[in-house]
């Protein structure tokens, strides 16, 4: 009866191999963004991620007749030890089927795995509107990014 009660707790005091933990996601690299805004087309820009909470999204179809923009535009970035992730820039974006408008569009979102990320997109105008309730026109949408080679 002893040798049984020594052989289980053997069993238990085995230690078992280490599992490889979980590598955690940074947002280094860049970023093929997909975006809809409330009223809008789905838009496409790529997000270069610098160091330092830097960076530069390339417009690629938000330009006069669904054109890119030929320069890149300064970005800024963040990320939190939950997963969580932000990255904004001043744009110009299209209005409709007719106008366009300045602004800064802001991506607040998770990673899903370490090659993407989900989220909301936040575009405040740089016009002013009285009637909502941050004082400037804003549109609101949702975003999904893949990490580019």
């Amino acid at each position: 009866m002893k040798l049984l009660i020594a052989l289980i707790l053997s069993l238990f005091a085995t230690p078992t191999p280490l599992v490889n933990p979980q590598t955690k996601a940074t947002l280094t690299g860049r970023w093929r963004v997909k975006f809809s805004l409330v009223e809008t087309p789905e838009k496409n820009l790529v997000f270069e991620v610098k160091p330092k909470g830097g960076g530069t999204f390339l417009l690629l179809d938000t330009g006069p007749d669904n054109k890119p923009v030929p320069d890149p535009l300064p970005a800024v970035w963040s990320e939190t030890d939950q997963g969580r992730v932000s990255f904004a820039a001043n744009v110009e974006l299209p209005l409709g089927t007719c106008c366009r408008e300045m602004g800064t569009l802001i991506f607040k979102g998770t990673y899903g795995s370490d090659k993407s990320i989900k989220g909301r997109a936040i575009f405040i105008a740089s016009t002013t509107d009285e009637e909502n309730f941050i004082g400037y026109r804003s549109s609101v949408g949702t975003f999904t990014a893949t990490r580019e080679p």
